[in-house]
């Protein structure tokens, strides 16, 4: 063979082996549309492209479009990914296929949101939401300044996790009997007036806080799943005359969330980093594929209470380190 035949040959074969050898990782999100979301996605490329790794993205149409997860990951663990990463939108439904990959050696994290049960992944990169749940109920309960409690909690849907664990850790942040950081049910108190379920969407929140206001006109505390529901609550608020007066908190920490913290909208928020849980997934994939080991457990990934007014004897920060750290549109 002649030696520039033998060299094209050879460099051929050693392209071939980069491109077998380049590690193929799985994100699938509920949405493509919410800015946490398309944050992660974000993080996950930029930790893929400076880690050699190929990036396949994929996400429910709606939030609780497991059906679109399925499909997702049917089709990524056929385009050769060895690691997916996953925020499940229905924590039950999704096992069977998360099994199956799991079955052909392919590793699964989930990011933001756990299984039920926790171990349906290999491990999980997530904010503590029990502990961000607390958080913004001790404010809360702080804010009000010793006055009687008449609570709103704009939920997620019933029986995901997320809502339950951030549910549940505002009543124990607020002293109000609550079930434990592993329960899936939602605690009621009776100073909880109305509970609705808002889907973490500012329309549906802001119907499901005038659905409540005609049950109790006179609330002065709206917990809210997440910012897009806040900003609903506090519509709905405006509109009815209601605003001054209410103590509004939520969680996520949002560019927009934080800016609506700044406006007086919502009292506080307790900020999360899909930007971190990204890149750790995509890390822990790349070692993955070299080395063979796997993650196991779960990892915490941090959370802020953010507050335009800092409280005697609550942690947190103002709206600028919230506006540095937030992430979507500023």
């Amino acid at each position: 063979m002649r030696a520039p035949l033998l060299a094209s040959v050879l460099a051929l074969a050693a392209g071939a082996a980069v491109a077998q050898a380049q590690p193929v990782i799985g994100l699938i999100t509920k949405t493509e549309t919410n800015p946490f979301f398309v944050k992660m996605k974000e993080g996950a490329a930029e930790a893929a492209k400076a880690q050699g790794a190929k990036l396949l993205s994929g996400a429910g149409k709606t939030d609780g479009d497991n059906a679109g997860q399925v499909t997702a990951m049917e089709n990524m663990i056929a385009a050769g990914a060895k690691t997916i990463l996953i925020t499940p939108s229905d924590s039950k439904a999704i096992l069977p296929a998360i099994k199956k990959a799991r079955d052909k050696g392919v590793m699964v994290i989930a990011l933001d949101s756990p299984t039920d049960p926790v171990d349906g992944t290999d491990a999980l990169f997530a904010t503590d939401n029990y502990q961000a749940g607390v958080l913004i109920g001790q404010y809360a309960k702080a804010a009000l300044g010793g006055k009687p409690a008449k609570i709103v909690t704009l939920d997620l849907f019933p029986g995901h996790p997320v809502g339950a664990q951030r549910h549940n850790g505002f009543l124990k942040g607020f002293g109000l009997a609550a079930p434990d950081a592993k329960s899936n049910e939602l605690g009621k108190a009776a100073e909880v007036v109305c509970m609705a379920d808002s889907f973490g969407d500012r329309a549906k929140g802001q119907t499901a806080m005038e659905n409540c206001l005609q049950k109790a006109g006179d609330v002065n505390v709206v917990y809210t799943i997440n910012e897009p529901a806040a900003a609903g609550a506090y519509n709905a608020l405006k509109k009815a005359g209601k605003e001054k007066g209410v103590v509004i908190v939520s969680v996520d920490g949002g560019c927009a969330g934080i800016a609506d913290v700044g406006a007086g909208i919502i009292a506080a928020t307790s900020q999360q980093y899909p930007l971190k849980m990204a890149a750790m997934g995509v890390e822990a994939g790349v070692a993955y594929a070299k080395t063979g080991k796997k993650v196991s457990g779960y990892t915490d990934t941090g959370v802020t209470l953010i507050a335009a007014k800092a409280l005697p004897g609550v942690d947190s920060k103002d709206v600028k380190t919230g506006t540095d750290l937030c992430w979507g549109k500023k």
